[in-house]
C-alpha cells in the first residue's frame, strides 16, 4: 500500500514558476514508476509527465514538454514536478501516481494503483 500527498500548488501569473511536491509513504518507492496528471474543470484528467524508478527516463505531454520537469529524490521519497512558463491553460487539479509494475512509467492513467488527493494550480492572465 502507498499513500501520496501532494504540495505546493497556488495561484500564479501567467510566466510563473511553481515546484510541485509528491510525498509518498511506504518504503518500496524507489521501485515505482511514478507519473503526473492534471484534471481541469470540465475535463478529463490528462497526463503531464512520468518518471522511471531510478529516475533516467521521463516522457512529457507535447502540452508541457520544454516548460516542466519531473524528477524525483528516492532518499526522501519524493517527487517533483518544476512547472515553468506557466500559462492559464495549465490551471487544474495536479494529482501525482504510483505504478508498482512498470520500470518506466506510463502515460495511461488506468495504470496507475495509487493516487494523492491532488493540487490545485490556478495560473492567471
Amino acid at each position: 500500500q502507498v499513500q501520496l500527498e501532494e504540495s505546493g500548488g497556488g495561484l500564479v501569473q501567467a510566466g510563473g514558476s511553481l515546484r510541485l511536491s509528491c510525498a509518498a509513504s511506504g518504503r518500496t518507492f524507489s521501485t515505482y514508476a511514478m507519473g503526473w496528471f492534471r484534471q481541469a474543470p470540465g475535463k478529463e484528467r490528462e497526463f503531464v509527465a512520468c518518471i522511471s524508478w531510478g529516475g533516467g527516463r521521463t516522457r512529457y505531454s507535447d502540452s508541457v514538454k520544454g516548460r516542466f520537469t519531473i524528477s524525483r529524490d528516492n532518499a526522501k521519497n519524493t517527487v517533483y514536478l518544476y512547472m515553468n512558463s506557466l500559462k492559464p491553460e495549465d490551471t487544474a487539479v495536479y494529482y501525482c501516481a504510483a505504478d508498482p509494475y512498470d520500470y518506466t512509467g506510463s502515460s495511461f492513467a488506468e495504470d496507475y494503483d495509487y493516487w494523492g488527493q491532488g493540487t490545485q494550480v490556478t495560473v492567471s492572465s
